[in-house]
């Protein structure tokens, strides 16, 4: 089991003195690729021009832009909610960036009352995140929210 509480502790010391949002949304998911057990890839996509565009990340590389609305990711924009989804084959729309994903979690990033951004984490492993995985990542995300963008 993850223990959420030591990596919302770890993110909050990672970005407790660095303004740069790109700095610190590198560190994040280098710190969340270490600290999660059965993930291929965790990074984020930016909200650019009505698209989102790849932001760091730790993993294999990836897909570059994604239209709002399409995919898991653009899903979660569109309707700016959790995507915890068991099967990504079975998602209507999914984009494969890597063959090897199996399940997915994207959180959306709000700035005020618009998305920023998401925070998306992949797993060979079919069902790999559950409730306890959208209440620690959705504090980590609510770091990010408050401290980095």
């Amino acid at each position: 089991m993850t223990d959420y509480a030591l990596l919302e502790q770890q993110t909050a010391a990672l970005i407790a003195d660095e303004p740069d949002v790109i700095a610190n949304l590198a560190n994040i998911s280098a710190l969340l690729m270490d600290g999660l057990q059965d993930i291929n890839w965790a990074g984020f996509y930016i909200v650019k021009d009505d698209e989102l565009v790849l932001g760091p990340f730790q993993g294999k590389p990836a897909c570059v832009r994604i239209p709002i609305g399409k995919g898991v990711c653009g899903t979660a924009v569109a309707q700016e909610s959790i995507q915890c989804i068991e099967d990504v084959h079975a998602f209507p729309g999914h984009i494969a960036c890597d063959s090897a994903s199996n399940s997915e979690i994207v959180l959306p990033i709000m700035d005020d009352s618009k998305v920023y951004g998401v925070l998306d984490i992949d797993s060979p492993r079919f069902s790999r995140f559950d409730e306890s995985d959208v209440a620690g990542l959705s504090k980590i995300v609510h770091l990010i929210e408050n401290y980095v963008i």
